[in-house]
């Protein structure tokens, strides 16, 4: 295809858009305002799938050993766990440490000892980090198997929990996410099908007079990609402009809750709704003047 009948249908695009001005306002909107709602809701379910991470990430397991048994013992059960798959980090807590975290809490260590006649009753215990939370059950089996460990806590029930809601929130996320998709698909193609039917007649006169069905594609085309284009930039930029406000609120506001800040992932969200919304737009057009062709 000639470079000069490219700038024909470029020409022709601009020209159909400024015709039907109102009717593409219409259609951009429709294109912004759709994604616009799934880019919201799609940083939405980055910050759960954030804060559910770094729930998880902070979930780990107590070895407890017994009272009596030696510190180079423990040391060396230590090692064991480090070579054990899965394990991220393994700390050895001395009892001493134990005592003055306790006294911290409930009391000054000196009457905490008076209490138990001078003796230290605390064991020296393991705080073990797995790599992945999902095998924390099974890596706790095998350090509960090991000699000298008399009991392994981590709170099971309490993070299987976690890990059930977890899992329902990201297919509740994803599915969430597709039907908002798809819903924004559908009324872009629909706007942009009101557009296609006001110039069905022009569409007609064009087949009459010779015109290939690929020669009358190009220009709407080229409209649904620009207003698509158009449509989701603004949108795109909406949902950044917005969300880095939003941060700076709840970041202050909401100390205690970890949010997504990763600006790099803010960036190719944005530019993968634009992409997106350009693509959706283009679509729309070859989908709505499909049934115009056929004359």
């Amino acid at each position: 295809m000639k470079f000069r009948t490219f700038g024909y249908f470029f020409k022709q695009a601009g020209i159909s858009l400024w015709r039907n001005f109102w009717m593409s306002l219409a259609a951009a909107a429709s294109v912004a305002i759709s994604m616009f709602l799934l880019g919201a809701f799609l940083l939405l379910v980055f910050n759960v799938n954030y804060i559910a991470s770094r729930l998880q990430s902070n979930v780990e397991i107590a070895a407890f050993f017994r009272v009596d048994m030696p510190r180079q013992e423990a040391y060396q059960i230590m090692d064991r766990v480090k070579g054990m798959p899965g394990v991220a980090e393994v700390i050895l807590v001395p009892k001493e440490e134990g005592l003055k975290e306790l006294s911290r809490q409930f009391g000054g260590e000196g009457e905490l000892l008076e209490a138990t006649g001078g003796v230290n009753p605390l064991p020296d215990y393991l705080r073990v980090r797995v790599a992945n939370p999902e095998t924390i059950h099974e890596i706790a089996q095998a350090i509960a198997n090991l000699p000298g460990v008399e009991k392994v806590n981590y709170g099971q029930e309490v993070v299987e929990r976690l890990f059930a809601v977890v899992r329902w929130l990201r297919w509740l996320g994803a599915g969430v996410i597709l039907v908002l998709g798809l819903g924004a698909l559908f009324l872009i193609v629909l706007t942009i099908r009101l557009t296609v039917y006001s110039r069905r007649r022009e569409i007609s006169i064009m087949k009459y007079v010779g015109a290939t069905d690929w020669f009358i594609r190009w220009p709407f085309f080229l409209e649904g990609l620009f207003l698509g284009l158009a449509g989701s930039a603004c949108a795109a930029l909406a949902v950044y402009i917005s969300y880095k406000l939003l941060l700076q609120r709840l970041e202050t506001a909401l100390v205690f809750i970890p949010l997504l800040n990763d600006q790099q992932l803010l960036l190719n969200s944005v530019f993968c709704l634009a992409a997106g919304g350009a693509l959706v737009g283009a679509l729309g057009s070859l989908l709505s003047i499909r049934r115009f062709l056929k004359v």
